[in-house]
């Protein structure tokens, strides 16, 4: 089975957006999606992004329209605003690390928190809150709170966010084909597709 690394935020609402559709491509292509949280707090300084509170205003007014459009396209309810925001999410990365870790089902508790954000306005910086999330994803929630804290976890997160670094990432959500090609962004999901369908035939 082929695989795409995915490189993610998990409190990006353009993560969210793309979630259902990116598990069906996965699905007709019969690709593993590598689940990888990594810190954009590193990679916007050093692959010249900024985070949201210090764009200029035009930008921010922009992405909030550009937020509503593609709710409404594609038919997914959201909190435009959510009041748990900001919310730092390393904690609910190492949560997604760990079910990884731990045999569980990584991809299923990453769109979770997404959806708990954008959705729910639930605290994914609250253990007890991501403890929850986990439990309804059918992941064993104290299991996956150990290693969350156990600090290869972390050396693990800070692994990925230097990979994705090395391989050109600089956006989230970000989709990394075998050989290095990357898609950058929800609206980018078609583009993988195709991709992907080429690649099949060439195989073929």
């Amino acid at each position: 089975m082929r695989s795409l690394d995915y490189y993610l935020s998990l409190r990006s609402p353009w993560a969210f957006l793309g979630a259902r559709r990116l598990e069906e491509i996965a699905q007709r292509h019969r690709v593993k999606v590598a689940v990888k949280p990594v810190d954009f707090g590193v990679i916007f300084p050093a692959s010249g992004g900024l985070p949201l509170p210090k764009r200029a205003p035009q930008r921010q007014a922009y992405r909030m329209m550009e937020l509503k459009r593609w709710s409404a396209h594609l038919e997914i309810p959201m909190v435009f605003e959510p009041r748990c925001l900001p919310v730092p999410e390393e904690l609910a990365a190492r949560f997604v690390i760990a079910a990884e870790a731990t045999g569980g089902d990584p991809l299923r508790l990453a769109h979770a928190i997404l959806a708990a954000i954008w959705q729910q306005e639930r605290n994914v910086a609250e253990v007890g809150t991501l403890e929850a999330i986990a439990s309804e994803t059918g992941h064993h929630a104290n299991t996956l709170a150990a290693k969350a804290f156990d600090p290869e976890t972390q050396v693990r997160y800070e692994a990925l966010t230097q990979e994705a670094l090395e391989r050109g990432v600089f956006g989230a959500p970000s989709y990394v084909l075998e050989d290095g090609e990357i898609f950058w962004g929800q609206d980018r999901l078609d583009l993988l597709e195709r991709a992907l369908a080429e690649r099949s035939q060439s195989a073929a």
